[in-house]
């Protein structure tokens, strides 16, 4: 079992040099389709790529449990429409840090029912790196710590912003 140390910030605008990396196939990518059993404590089944995952998430905000298993593609397609609420689907890239390149940022732009969400999480080795990272100019309103905003919460209500 693992742990998932990471902090996440909405991303109001993303830069020419950004947008101009993902047209140009600069960064990796993947598209990802998640759904959520439980939210608490989460399991969530995903789809990325060609793999399907099971994942366990402990409790937290920062640091916390992370556990994910091999499912099968016909389990994850059994699994999926006993998942709750919406199902969250989003283009994933993978951009290295510009100030830290041992750092990357994941850029997650969400379509479907949340077309127009955009947001950055960036996972660190340390809760003291964590808490000492200085976010890149381009992100916006930190919401690690924010009710609401988790992709399980996501997958259960809109947050009143989005409304």
């Amino acid at each position: 079992m693992g742990f998932e140390i990471e902090r996440k910030w909405l991303i109001e605008k993303i830069p020419e040099r950004i947008l101009s990396g993902i047209s140009n196939g600069e960064y990796s990518h993947s598209s990802i389709t998640q759904g959520y059993i439980c939210t608490d404590p989460v399991i969530r089944i995903r789809k990325d790529k060609d793999e399907f995952w099971l994942t366990f998430k402990g409790r937290g905000k920062v640091n916390r449990i992370e556990h994910n298993l091999p499912l099968g593609e016909e389990a994850y397609l059994k699994l999926l429409p006993k998942c709750d609420g919406f199902i969250l689907r989003k283009e994933r890239y993978r951009i290295p840090d510009a100030d830290d390149p041992s750092l990357v940022i994941e850029l997650d732009i969400f379509s479907g029912d949340y077309e127009g969400l955009i947001y950055a999480e960036v996972e660190f080795p340390s809760e003291e790196r964590a808490f000492s990272y200085i976010p890149p100019d381009w992100f916006g309103r930190e919401l690690t710590f924010e009710k609401g905003w988790s992709n399980a919460s996501l997958s259960l209500a809109k947050p009143d912003a989005l409304c």
